[in-house]
């Protein structure tokens, strides 16, 4: 029988071509970030933006919850909660609207701004960014913030660039060279790739005249549009919008009321649940699946004023929205006012401290078993869904709905384990002391 054996130099070539393959692949699919993501972006007008808004906002979503659901039953009836988890998702809730009611604000140009006068823009932008550095100065500023321009369309492309670089030069100017942390720009309604180049090109340009470093402005995507779902070929749209980023493109947020009437959908039935969102969402997790790309769904219409009857139907609605999200595994969304906070965090707690006796039981099994597949009850457990139990633990630690101490005591892993992030890498040490 004749040698097939590959010869060892045929090989060292396959091994070193696979090699250069998986750098570029590294490279540009970095890898989940360490950081936060928050579980909201809260959009406001960027002629109201104020350096305390967070606190305002927080204020304001603490009255609502306080009058129209005064203790834990009544927040848990008019939100459909188990009545088991009430108590502990009610405080949970009051502690964070106190303490942190706002993780991430995007201060807006387009939608909530509206087309003013040249002028006014000039002066709201230069303003807007004297209050942003107030907060940065004060320590009021959420976690997250940043600023929403204009389309970069033919006809408005000149106006959000003028409010890219005036609101960008005054905030430096008055902080002295530094942005805010997890600083992000958002480009809207995008028709073609060269409207994200061209918005890469103004940063590289920005951060040479300004002497900031490279690559430190950094932009999201909204995913509105069907051109930015497939393109005009056929193919997905959203792999080249990402490459002509230029590696500064760190979210895509969709936006459910354009993408839906994009599509030709009517007013009555233009909702977060229609099947054509589904449907780009779906494109959009396949398209940058692995990428690190933070994926953010979008926002209820139906806001929580008027009646307490009003309120708990509206809360309601939010809350089958947020929780529909999370399932489809969307961890971030839009809140349009402070009266979705509660049931923002509501939702957000619910989901994960629901799952949290199963999921423990079946991390603590597969650790134990050392990356051995095992079965518990009915659900068979491999080393993705390990990574995936883990992230489960990670994402409810980061959201509040349990404290470090509870990922400890649940999961049966280490404080160290945890912050690793990584379940491969929890695998190889626990082997490592059991051999």
């Amino acid at each position: 029988m004749a040698d097939t054996t590959i010869p060892d130099g045929a090989l060292a070539v396959f091994v070193d071509a696979l090699d250069n393959a998986n750098e570029r692949v590294a490279q540009r699919f970095p890898g989940d970030s360490s950081a936060r993501q928050p579980v909201h972006v809260v959009y406001g007008g960027a002629h109201l933006f104020k350096a305390d808004a967070a606190q305002k906002l927080g204020a304001v979503a603490l009255r609502t919850l306080q009058e129209h659901a005064p203790d834990a039953a009544a927040f848990a009836s008019a939100l459909g909660l188990d009545p088991a988890s009430a108590d502990r998702i009610y405080l949970r809730v009051i502690d964070k609207l106190t303490r942190e009611p706002v993780e991430d604000f995007r201060i807006d140009f387009e939608d909530g701004f509206g087309h003013r006068p040249d002028r006014e823009e000039d002066e709201q932008a230069q303003r807007a960014a004297g209050e942003v550095a107030i907060g940065l100065r004060d320590g009021t500023l959420p976690s997250s913030i940043g600023i929403r321009i204009k389309p970069l369309s033919e006809e408005l492309k000149r106006r959000s660039f003028r409010t890219f670089d005036l609101f960008l030069t005054r905030l430096l100017e008055r902080t002295g060279g530094t942005l805010p942390p997890n600083f992000v720009v958002t480009l809207p309604k995008i028709t073609a790739p060269e409207q994200v180049a061209a918005l890469a090109s103004a940063c590289d340009a920005f951060e040479y005249w300004r002497e900031l470093p490279s690559g430190t402005l950094r932009f999201e995507l909204m995913v509105e549009t069907t051109q930015s779902i497939f393109a005009a070929d056929g193919s997905v749209a959203l792999p080249r919008l990402i490459a002509e980023g230029g590696g500064r493109i760190v979210a895509a947020h969709f936006g459910t009321y354009d993408y839906t009437a994009a599509c030709g959908i009517t007013a009555a039935h233009q909702h977060m649940l229609h099947p054509v969102c589904d449907f780009a969402k779906h494109v959009v997790q396949v398209a940058l699946a692995g990428t690190g790309i933070w994926l953010a769904d979008g926002a209820t219409n139906v806001m929580p004023i008027g009646s307490r009857d009003v309120v708990h139907r509206a809360w309601r609605l939010h809350a089958e929205h947020v929780r529909h999200s999370l399932v489809t595994g969307f961890y971030q969304g839009w809140d349009l006012h402070p009266a979705q906070l509660p049931s923002r965090y509501a939702a957000v707690y619910a989901f994960f401290l629901e799952g949290l006796d199963a999921a423990s039981e079946r991390l603590k099994n597969f650790v134990q078993k050392a990356a051995q597949a095992t079965v518990v009850g009915d659900v068979f457990d491999d080393a993705a869904t390990g990574q995936g139990l883990l992230n489960y633990f990670l994402r409810a630690m980061n959201c509040g709905a349990i404290t470090e101490q509870e990922a400890v005591d649940k999961s049966g892993l280490t404080v160290e384990e945890l912050r690793g992030r990584s379940f491969v890498k929890i695998l190889a040490s626990r082997r490592g002391q059991t051999e």
